[in-house]
């Protein structure tokens, strides 16, 4: 008794147990155990969808990735973690989630198979008490084959299911911890298997309900696909006709399920699918929304970046033209100096003072000697 699986049915076992104990109904307790792990698992799940979203919104630049690099399958992965590195994106989030309903399906499963140990959690040393208890009472115990095992006598398939309901309609004495379980939802009885009814059809609704409800869960299942996969990123040829060949195959697998286990473990599967749904539906209207917000304010904070940019660019430039002006004023002013003194020369050169220069005598003729200045003009 002391395995993971029957420990992993622990929790919720009593969650069951106690939304069994506020409604009175097994079928609205599965719906509300149904809602309750939909709801623990939301944040999580709105994680992966975010990340979805995101790389749906990508699907553009993907596909030019993946063209252009059609031929360097190394390049283009590259090229795609760099992508999902830029845009925060991890492409296996959502895988985790996706499969996680299933775990819960197979523990639910053993819930409903057997009330007694894995519901009420009663001992095995409780479950062969009730079974002497039963046969003593003349109860035929056909439909609950005892198989020796480990010294105690642990009942094949659906047999707790069916000692449970043996026990509650003959009154026969309980152990301790016992509680009454009644199985009927919706005038339909849960412990039933789709299956059995096929082959025992009748026309009534006791026997349509059951068997509407894994078509129900079919039909529930294939719409959720549909809708999940609308919003994921388109794919190449291959991949696109993988995922719609699984949109077709789970919803089959599901109808498959449900007609051979009991009709309650379909009731969970329409509540998941149903739920499910709802929550598409509304984490596609509002994440999108919420996305595009993030977008719009990326590219204005991008757009005031380049903003600041360009501001800067101008900026620098304009004190580039300052520096190249000084520089320029600079060379103007050596240029004015360089030709001053050129003229200075040029003005020395032909002054009174060196036309009348004698030796170191720079008067020696005077101020106005000119040796030219009596020459007759022919």
């Amino acid at each position: 008794m002391s395995t993971i699986g029957y420990y992993i049915c622990v929790p919720f076992a009593w969650l069951v147990r106690l939304f069994y104990n506020l409604t009175g109904s097994y079928g609205v307790a599965l719906i509300l155990f149904t809602l309750v792990i939909k709801l623990i698992m939301l944040p999580f799940q709105m994680k992966s969808k975010k990340s979805m979203l995101r790389m749906n919104r990508l699907s553009g630049q993907m596909k030019d990735i993946q063209k252009r690099y059609a031929n360097n399958q190394v390049k283009m992965n590259e090229e795609m973690q760099k992508l999902y590195a830029e845009e925060g994106i991890n492409p296996m989030s959502g895988c985790l989630w996706t499969m996680l309903p299933f775990p819960i399906l197979i523990a639910l499963y053993s819930i409903i198979r057997q009330p007694i140990t894995h519901f009420m959690m009663l001992p095995k040393s409780a479950l062969e008490t009730l079974i002497q208890t039963a046969t003593k009472a003349g109860v035929n115990m056909s439909n609950a084959a005892a198989i020796g095992k480990d010294g105690f006598t642990q009942l094949a398939s659906y047999g707790q299911i069916n000692l449970v309901k043996a026990v509650q309609e003959m009154g026969l004495a309980t152990p301790d911890g016992w509680f009454n379980v009644n199985y009927n939802f919706l005038g339909l009885d849960l412990t039933a298997t789709p299956w059995e009814f096929i082959k025992n059809f009748t026309f009534t609704w006791a026997v349509i309900g059951v068997i509407l409800i894994p078509i129900l869960a079919g039909l529930s299942q294939f719409i959720l696909s549909k809708i999940t996969m609308s919003a994921q990123p388109q794919q190449a040829d291959a991949s696109a006709a993988s995922m719609k060949s699984m949109m077709y195959m789970m919803p089959l697998m599901s109808v498959y399920i449900a007609f051979i286990m009991p009709a309650a473990l379909g009731v969970y599967w329409i509540a998941q699918s149903v739920f499910s749904l709802i929550q598409e539906l509304v984490l596609n209207k509002t994440l999108n929304a919420k996305m595009e917000a993030e977008e719009e304010a990326r590219f204005q904070a991008r757009q005031a970046e380049r903003q600041k940019r360009m501001e800067e660019g101008r900026r620098q430039q304009e004190l580039q033209k300052q520096e190249e002006q000084k520089k320029k004023t600079l060379r103007e002013k050596q240029q004015a100096a360089q030709d001053a003194k050129a003229a200075k020369a040029a003005k020395a050169a032909t002054s009174t003072t060196e036309a009348g220069r004698v030796g170191d005598r720079p008067y020696a003729r005077g101020r106005s000697y000119k040796a030219d200045r009596y020459d007759e003009t022919k």
